[in-house]
């Protein structure tokens, strides 16, 4: 019924959006560019005399609807000559401009111009973006940006390269799905992750909390992360190099050529990243021969170790006759990784490992006016073949001092010895079709389509049962957008469909994995719909409210394990959810150079079948398994102040308050974790961080930057507080983090060096299932960019 209603709503808003488009006149759009023809974001456009205007998107497009008559268009950008042309509308007509860059300083003029980051949190949906261009020189990964985010915790299981669990208002793991540039972040490999993508290939990213657009073509439940990355058009070569304790090495190349004749493109990739991980962890259990007895020791991590590689070679056309945008590429991925403990840090390994290859090629193309005056195509194509190994051979077991003893069990699952392989090929197809009726009503519609082998196998354990599992998704999402009262109040209604298709062929541990019950093909559908709306009573104050009756199909990770410290649980359901979302915010310049914005928002999720991780101690073992019924319910509040692009402030705290509302048991009786918060889940935390820019230090058109952020989370339980007394109950402890860096640039950004210190009180940090994170670390870093 809901969903009918939901449908019929917005049919409705689409007739009516087509009765409202039909009574403007004309519409005025084009391309501005500059001189080099590359697009120009963020450039406005205003109609002389009126208060009509807009801005240029990320490909340098914009669109304005008119009446007819005679107009003079003014359009400015900082550093380039205002241009105004007069133009006579009677039909709709395309106009193209090219800016020229301006050769005069102008000084004691504030411009505040809105950055696709400020326009995109600006809109219907609870979103943060975070740019990534004004820290890149002193940025290692994308999770130190992300983890200070408001609404936001990322939960490392150790060092780089580590395992992290990502929550978004409550909502966390697989519930979170990532993307760059709208397509699923899956495609370069299992082993990619934002820990080791390339930061300087980065433009900005973009976090949708509860309520995801239909666009992206997913079924998260908690959110999306979508990484957008730099689409300038010329030629540039950026290369860093980064070094840091526990013998860490970075290197990043992202480069790109533009063939002046043809066109053509060629932009290739290189992320490469190393540890030994070698940090101390702190009053770990030893045996003592003295005492006889275990006693609490300072010992290093020797069999961590960390190596991953990204390679992409990208070729490609922009705005041809035949396509806006056109590319194949080509890329491979490679992580190997030395396995140093289980689940807990009470299993302690030392010979364990895992290997992962990935192979991908992909092809998208962009078109404008396609077939239609005012409809947009988007497609992709896109297969990887992405194959892991885990090596479980070592009869023995080890204990922090690295010494071991001769077993009968293997380190990883306590069974016989294992060389596993798993075959994950992955095939992605995206189609999407957008169409603007006018300038101020557009209809979206998007398929996705994620299908997931799983080919494994085992050499040396002859009782694993080989199997081929498959996991396929179709997602259809239809959306209708309003832009009202010049852009004052936005709307946007979607409907979505998730279609699941499993076919089970395993069967052992089916006393562990719940195969037997499965086992076979079938197929379900399931409905989603949500809506959002922003409504600008003036600029520093402005209201968004979205929903979302949301599903998420369970991963791969969830249903069929990783084949290292995870179990499969084939008999997961997927969860559901209603997600709710209410926010205030506004931007407010008070003098001259001085800019403070602020965020306030609300949130409810009511989700069934929540899929919780719950680890077996004694194994060190994880196994995914659904709660009834979940209901978490939070806010979270962000300020931002600029003062004339030098002095950077902003503070964020979280409250998310996730609660067990399963009453009674499977035999009927009461469960003691009724209204329980929910375990090892972080609910109060915030941060908080400062930068200063100093201009010509030493040299002429140099920076230098000083920055420090702060991090603080409440402590929280490890596992259901109804179990065990209190007192003497695992816990993960507060938590109380400082970071430092300093940059310097020098001949127009040409020439960078940072340097960053983390946890520099070097505080012990626990974090995911109380595992220990590093102490007090640097990292130097020099980069490189010339265009």
């Amino acid at each position: 019924m809901k969903f009918s209603f939901c449908l019929f709503l917005l049919l409705a808003s689409w007739f009516v959006g087509l009765e409202a488009a039909a009574q403007h006149n004309f519409i005025l759009s084009g391309k501005i560019t500059a001189r080099d023809g590359s697009a120009m974001p963020q450039v406005t456009v205003s109609v002389k005399g009126t208060t009509l205007g807009t801005y240029s998107d990320a490909d340098g497009k914009y669109s304005l609807r008119l009446k007819s008559g005679t107009y003079t268009l003014s359009l400015s950008f900082l550093g380039y000559e205002t241009l105004e042309k007069t133009i006579v509308l009677n039909q709709n007509m395309t106009r193209d401009f090219v800016m020229k860059e301006s050769s005069v300083s102008l000084d004691g003029v504030n411009v505040y111009g809105k950055s696709r980051s400020q326009k995109i949190r600006e809109g219907a949906f609870s979103v943060n973006a975070l740019d990534v261009k004004p820290i890149v020189n002193s940025l290692n990964n994308l999770t130190t940006l992300v983890d200070h985010s408001a609404g936001v915790k990322i939960r490392q299981e150790g060092g780089v390269g580590s395992d992290y669990d990502l929550s978004i208002n409550g909502m966390s793991g697989n519930s979170v799905r990532y993307f760059i540039d709208g397509v699923p972040l899956d495609i370069k490999g299992s082993g990619v992750s934002l820990s080791n993508l390339p930061v300087n290939i980065i433009d900005r990213v973009e976090i949708y909390k509860g309520v995801v657009p239909a666009s992206l073509g997913t079924d998260a439940l908690g959110g999306a992360i979508n990484i957008i990355t730099r689409q300038e058009q010329k030629n540039y070569l950026d290369v860093s190099y980064s070094v840091g304790s526990f013998h860490t090495h970075k290197a990043d190349l992202n480069a790109q050529f533009v063939e002046k004749r043809t066109g053509l493109i060629v932009h290739p990739t290189v992320g490469i990243s190393y540890s030994l991980n070698d940090y101390m962890m702190k009053g770990v259990e030893v045996w003592d021969e003295d005492s006889r007895k275990y006693v609490p020791s300072d010992r290093r991590r020797f069999h961590d170790g960390y190596f991953s590689v990204l390679t992409q070679l990208e070729a490609g056309f922009r705005n041809k006759s035949w396509a806006d945008a056109f590319f194949v590429s080509a890329s491979y991925s490679k992580v190997d990784k030395k396995l140093q403990t289980g689940s807990v840090q009470s299993k302690v390994y030392g010979m364990a490992e895992r290997q992962s290859d990935a192979w991908n090629v992909s092809a998208r193309y962009q078109k404008d006016h396609f077939l239609l005056d005012r409809l947009r195509f988007n497609a992709l194509f896109s297969h990887t073949w992405d194959y892991s190994i885990t090596v479980d051979t070592a009869y023995r077991k080890y204990d922090w001092n690295g010494n071991y003893i001769e077993s009968s069990r293997n380190e990883i699952t306590g069974r016989g010895r294992s060389i596993r392989h798993y075959n994950r090929p992955l095939t992605v197809v995206r189609g999407n079709l957008d169409y603007a009726f006018s300038a101020s009503h557009s209809i979206n519609l998007n398929y996705m389509l994620n299908r997931t082998g799983n080919n494994r196998y085992d050499e040396l354990d002859t009782d694993f049962e080989a199997a081929n599992d498959v996991l396929c998704k179709h997602i259809v999402g239809l959306a209708y957008h309003q832009s009202l009262w010049d852009g004052r109040m936005e709307n946007s209604f979607f409907v979505k469909n998730y279609v699941n298709h499993l076919n089970i062929r395993q069967t052992d541990l089916y006393w562990q994995t719940g195969s037997d019950e499965v086992k076979g093909s079938s197929t379900k559908s399931y409905p989603g719909y949500g809506a959002g709306l922003r409504y600008n009573f003036f600029q520093p104050l402005a209201v968004k409210a979205s929903f979302e009756h949301s599903v998420r199909l369970p991963l791969a990770r969830e249903l069929l394990g990783n084949g290292t410290t995870v179990y499969a649980n084939v008999a997961l359901k997927p969860e559901k959810s209603d997600n709710v979302n209410l926010g205030l915010f506004g931007t407010w310049h008070p003098a001259g150079a001085h800019t403070l914005s602020y965020e306030l928002n609300g949130f409810l999720r009511f989700v069934d079948d929540y899929i919780q991780a719950t680890v077996s101690e004694k194994e060190g073992m994880m196994q995914y398994e659904n709660v009834p019924a979940v209901n978490i319910k939070g806010m979270e509040g962000e300020v931002r102040y600029d003062f004339d692009g030098r002095l950077q402030l902003s503070a964020n705290v979280s409250y998310q308050d996730a609660r067990d509302q399963r009453k009674l048991k499977d035999d009927g009786k009461p469960s003691a974790t009724y209204m329980n918060r929910v375990p090892n889940r972080p609910w109060l935390f915030s941060s908080s961080g400062a930068s200063y820019t100093f201009h010509d230090v030493f040299l002429h058109n140099s920076r230098l930057r000083i920055g420090m952020d702060y991090q603080w989370v409440h402590w929280y339980f490890l596992t259901w507080e109804a179990y065990g007394a209190r007192e003497s109950k695992a816990k993960i402890p507060t938590q109380h983090i400082c970071d430092a860096d300093i940059t310097y640039s020098w001949h127009n950004g040409r020439y960078n060096v940072s340097v960053e210190c983390t946890n520099f009180l070097d505080k012990l940090a626990y974090d995911n299932y109380k595992l220990q994170k590093p102490g007090r670390a640097f990292m130097a870093k020099f980069r490189l960019f010339i265009e």
